[in-house]
């Protein structure tokens, strides 16, 4: 770990790595980057690298544990060994337990589970490389990953903490202002300025604790905008390909109806025109009238003398072929 700087705010106002005390740190967003995953996420916040991923909503096993009336959501926030100077233990910890149980209540207000009851709806939160403020950039990473999947919510969760170095407060801590800072204090909220995480590491005033406040909520802000941007790129891409599409769709759709024009003004124009002797004749049928209708004036009456003459034979070889017979 290296040693403690001597100042973390200089005569300018400007922190160890160049930034002014109320602006966040350089954040780049990357959607859809696990093809296996029904939402991924890859951001870098400073150098802090994180990968969320979403699967579901998917049937959860064992059934004992499904809710018949709503979706069951499962957060887990993990620290790779290698995410850190000196190797991480693997495995879950006492403090990602914590922030996997935090995180998932945070996600509470605006998810909406009832669309899939009975269901599970995992996120999962890696970070591959950690420069403090990882709870808060995991809970902006599964925010986007949760939207690419395509979960309904209310909208998005964006979170940043805000610190105390050198007396003054400061927004979005890195490493050095996370472990020598007086204190710490991680936010998330919804977009509508809901409040859905807040801790607190440290002593605090009321007065410092009321900007500090002001500071995180205009810290999410300028996260939420940083977000919504990639979610436009990513799907504005999306819908540039459906109109290109629709446009050759509609051109196949000229170029059949023309063929179409072509077929009908050729059989108009066809040879039976110009040949001779060649007559059509249309016959018409009235039915009008039903079958079932016809007037008896249709049918002719037969007596009996003038039945049993339809019956006689006129050829005389057949007559003399019926009296072999008969014998």
């Amino acid at each position: 770990m290296a040693n403690k700087p001597e100042k973390f705010i200089d005569e300018n106002g400007l922190r160890l790595d160049g930034r002014a005390v109320d602006e966040i740190r350089p954040m780049t967003i990357e959607i859809g980057v696990l093809s296996r995953a029904d939402g991924s996420c890859y951001l870098e916040w400073g150098k802090n690298k994180i990968l969320a991923a979403v699967y579901g909503p998917r049937e959860l096993h064992p059934r004992r544990m499904q809710k018949p009336d709503e979706a069951i959501v499962r957060y887990r926030y993990n620290m790779a060994a290698f995410s850190v100077e000196d190797r991480a233990r693997p495995g879950p910890s006492r403090r990602s337990i914590e922030i996997s149980k935090v995180s998932r209540d945070a996600f509470a207000p605006i998810i909406m589970t009832k669309y899939y009851p009975s269901a599970v709806i995992d996120v999962f939160a890696e970070v591959l490389q950690a420069d403090a403020g990882t709870r808060t950039a995991a809970i902006n990473a599964a925010s986007i990953a949760l939207a690419d999947a395509g979960i309904p919510m209310k909208g998005l969760i964006s979170a940043c903490a805000v610190g105390k170095v050198d007396g003054q407060l400061v927004l979005d801590l890195n490493k050095d202002e996370d472990n020598y800072g007086n204190a710490d204090l991680p936010i998330a909220m919804t977009q509508d300025g809901e409040i859905s995480l807040l801790q607190m590491d440290g002593n605090l005033t009321k007065e410092e604790f009321k900007k500090a406040l002001e500071m995180a909520t205009e810290g999410c802000r300028q996260i939420l905008e940083i977000q919504k941007e990639a979610l436009k790129k990513k799907f504005a891409s999306h819908e540039e390909v459906v109109e290109s599409l629709v446009e050759v769709a509609e051109e196949k759709a000229e170029d059949i109806q023309n063929e179409i024009e072509l077929i009908e003004e050729d059989f108009e124009t066809s040879e039976f025109e110009d040949e001779e002797g060649i007559e059509v004749i249309v016959v018409k049928t009235d039915i009008s009238e039903p079958a079932d209708e016809t007037s008896g004036e249709d049918f002719t009456e037969f007596t009996e003398g003038e039945g049993s003459k339809t019956d006689e034979t006129e050829d005389p070889e057949a007559e003399k072929v019926g009296e072999r017979y008969e014998q």
